[in-house]
């Protein structure tokens, strides 16, 4: 069974969680205390990731750290249709482009969420700024998709990049990164939301009616 090396209020873990859900994929979680413990800078779980970072998942003999890696090998192997990462060289690219993304809204966003929800020290102000040139970009993407009869960030279908890209953005309210000027970006929150199989995290993300 996958082992899922895991912290509840980790987007980045969160967005396997989901995809593993979607996919209806059992797996086995493995707490880790990131906070207040430090627990994945210790020196066992370094032996499980050397970088000092989750998630880490494994399955059988393989090690996978980075949730953008792992949610390319959970869909590319446990997702029979290929329907989260399509088979094909130009939506592949089209993903790709969207995973780098993800990880800018890591480093914006959830660094804004990192400083006030647990008191990581950085530049907030430069942290809130970053998520908002990110948010502009992604906001007019999604409305100029709306105009085109497509409501997902790669192709007209949900995919990885969808994944990759939510959790984040959905919890940038957390770090005072407010979503107000961004409506398509707050319609596709619900979209993804309303998901067929979509699990929130610790109650913040329930679907509504």
């Amino acid at each position: 069974m996958i082992k899922l090396y895991n912290y509840e209020l980790s987007g980045n873990c969160y967005k396997l969680r989901l995809l593993l859900k979607l996919l209806n994929v059992p797996y086995e979680s493995v707490a880790v205390d990131f906070y207040p413990g430090r627990e994945h800078k210790s020196e066992q779980f370094l032996e499980i990731n050397p970088f000092g970072q989750l998630p880490v998942l494994e399955d059988g003999s393989l090690r996978l750290r980075d949730a953008q890696a792992i949610l390319i090998y959970l869909a590319a192997q446990y997702d029979t249709e290929r329907r989260w990462y399509p088979n094909d060289p130009v939506t592949m690219g089209k993903i790709a482009m969207w995973l780098s993304v993800a990880d800018d809204i890591t480093r914006t966003a959830s660094a804004a969420r990192l400083h006030d929800a647990l008191g990581y020290e950085l530049d907030i102000e430069q942290a809130r700024a970053g998520a908002h040139a990110l948010f502009r970009i992604i906001d007019e993407h999604l409305a100029d998709m709306e105009m085109i009869g497509q409501q997902w960030l790669a192709i007209n279908q949900p995919t990885i990049a969808d994944i990759a890209c939510f959790p984040y953005i959905a919890m940038s309210h957390e770090g005072d990164v407010m979503r107000d000027d961004y409506p398509a970006i707050r319609r596709w929150i619900e979209r993804v939301r309303r998901l067929p199989g979509f699990i929130g995290m610790s109650g913040i993300f329930e679907p509504t009616l």
